[in-house]
């Protein structure tokens, strides 16, 4: 045992990394898969627990965002810590702790203990994801780590694409648990292989952790998360919500203002002075706002609405990783032809476009056409997220790696959770709103439709009378696409605030050295200035 602890541990030499970096790029997306299916794979699982569970509305959001509000929250705490104790410590742990959680989730009796287990599941996720970025950073150099970036982008994406139709394929043959289940062989699998193959590195500069700034950004990020998302049942002008809303930016406010004056920030803002790394991060936020919020909506479109099966409905879904999967790992080649910014712009508007032909039910309700419309999404998603997360680490010092893939990977993450809670908002207030205003129909007919189009159906299977069951179905399902509708041109619209912000200020190349050095010569004063202009104006 102390032989196999020394043959993991010992520290492996450069010659040793760079014979088997690709080994390792093998190994550290086999670990990034499980935590970005994550995202996605409980989706189609959502019929599944309404019945099983009794799950209502503003829980199924919870159970997407509890794990990525505690996910994005602890992600720069955990780079820290991974830059300072080691990123393969780091990983080992997150791993071990995503497979415990995930065997408890799969055993979940209850909505509560769900949404629970989800949130500890984000803990190990927190650990996983940025360092993954980290080693590979540090694995790669050049042109070959752009290209490993572009692969790593793409796995990234797949995972969060590619979640749907797993479940899919489990919930054919097993029960809802099985979405959850499978996260511990994959989980115990990275975790023996990695002990032998990732390389140990860390920052031997690295400060103290900032216990405080994590503390705030958590308690801000859920505090106005939970107001968005309880805001559509109890009302936006209920003491609930209110007070949701002042604590959650109360703490983000106080996070700011403590990264401005500790000696040890969590969040270093002079990252944010090179208008590369500003930039792609910015992006990629909105970018993932659509790419969550709209993969949460459709797969209950394609289940509710047009009665796909799981399978189907993860299918239809994943089609966005065979985009991912052509897109993302070219996207390096592109960039080297027309600059990051063409190539990124590029992939916006293919976003956008493909999100504006959701509000189609005519593209949609075909499965060829919508399988067509899903993938083409993912290759504008690969021209995208490949780009700006070169961009983002390019930007920063190998030793920083830990911190700046956590912050590459919070943008992902908030993106991810205000998209699902802002968008699933849009759509359940518009949708409550259309039940209510609805005429021709009984007060019995809208209070069976008025919670969710997942209680709608369950309501409707359950009525003795065929006629009372068609009049809640149609109800439920015009409302929902009517709300729908709404919800994705407001997806496209923010992609296309990614469009002016790319183009505005997304450099088409890096900058040279001594432009990097000038960048990070300038005061923090000088940022703090800038800042206050950009609020006046």
């Amino acid at each position: 045992m102390v032989h196999w602890f020394r043959a993991a541990y010992r520290d492996k030499t450069a010659e040793d990394v760079h014979s088997q970096r690709w080994v390792i790029l093998i190994i550290l997306c086999l670990c990034l898969t499980v935590t970005g299916i994550d995202n996605t794979i409980l989706n189609v699982a959502v019929p599944s627990i309404v019945r099983e569970l009794g799950a209502r509305g503003s829980q199924l959001q919870w159970l997407i965002d509890a794990y990525t509000i505690v996910f994005a929250g602890m992600l720069l705490t955990m780079g820290t810590l991974g830059d300072k104790y080691g990123r393969k410590l780091a990983m080992s742990l997150g791993l071990l702790l995503f497979g415990g959680f995930s065997l408890l989730a799969a055993l979940s009796q209850s909505s509560s203990q769900l949404i629970a287990a989800r949130a500890l599941m984000g803990l190990g996720g927190a650990l996983i994801f940025p360092t993954t970025l980290s080693i590979l950073t540090n694995t790669f150099d050049g042109a070959e780590r752009a290209k490993a970036i572009g692969i790593w982008a793409g796995i990234s994406g797949v995972g969060v694409a590619i979640g749907p139709l797993l479940g899919g394929l489990l919930l054919e043959h097993f029960w809802w648990g099985s979405v959850f289940l499978i996260n511990v062989p994959v989980c115990a699998t990275g975790l023996i292989v990695g002990q032998f193959v990732l390389p140990n590195s860390r920052d031997p500069e690295s400060s103290r952790f900032d216990l405080l700034g994590a503390l705030f950004s958590i308690l801000g990020l859920a505090g106005v998360l939970f107001a968005i998302i309880e805001a559509p049942n109890d009302g936006w002008g209920s003491p609930g919500v209110i007070a949701g809303f002042i604590l959650g930016f109360g703490f983000l406010a106080a996070f700011i203002w403590w990264e401005l004056h500790t000696a040890n920030p969590m969040l270093e803002l002079r990252f944010f002075r090179n208008p590369r790394f500003s930039a792609a991060s910015s992006t990629i936020m909105l970018v993932y706002f659509a790419l969550f919020g709209s993969t949460f909506l459709l797969t209950e479109y394609f289940q509710f609405v047009l009665g796909y099966s799981p399978l189907k409905s993860g299918a239809m879904t994943g089609a966005v990783a065979i985009g991912l999967i052509v897109a993302a790992p070219n996207a390096p080649r592109l960039v080297r032809l027309w600059g990051t910014k063409v190539v990124v712009v590029l992939g916006l508007t293919t976003l956008a476009s493909m999100l504006f032909c959701y509000t189609s039910g005519t593209l949609m309700s075909n499965t060829f056409t919508g399988w067509m419309v899903r993938m083409i999404y993912g290759a504008g998603l690969g021209l995208v997220v490949a780009p700006c997360t070169e961009s983002i680490m390019g930007s920063l010092p190998k030793e920083r790696a830990g911190v700046g893939s956590a912050v590459n990977d919070t943008t992902r993450q908030v993106g991810g959770a205000l998209g699902v809670a802002i968008l699933g908002s849009i759509l359940a207030a518009r949708y409550h709103s259309l039940i209510a205003g609805a005429t021709g129909v009984s007060a019995s007919v809208k209070s069976s439709a008025h919670d969710s189009i997942g209680k709608a159906i369950e309501a409707a299977k359950a009525a003795t009378d065929p006629v009372t069951a068609r009049q809640i179905t149609t109800l439920a399902k015009e409302s929902f696409l009517s709300a729908q509708r709404v919800a994705y041109v407001i997806a496209a619209l923010v992609v296309c605030c990614a469009i002016g912000v790319t183009a505005k200020w997304l450099p088409a190349r890096a900058p040279s050295a001594e432009e990097i050095e000038k960048i990070e010569e300038q005061p923090i004063a000088l940022v703090e200035q800038g800042l206050a202009e950009v609020e006046l104006q």
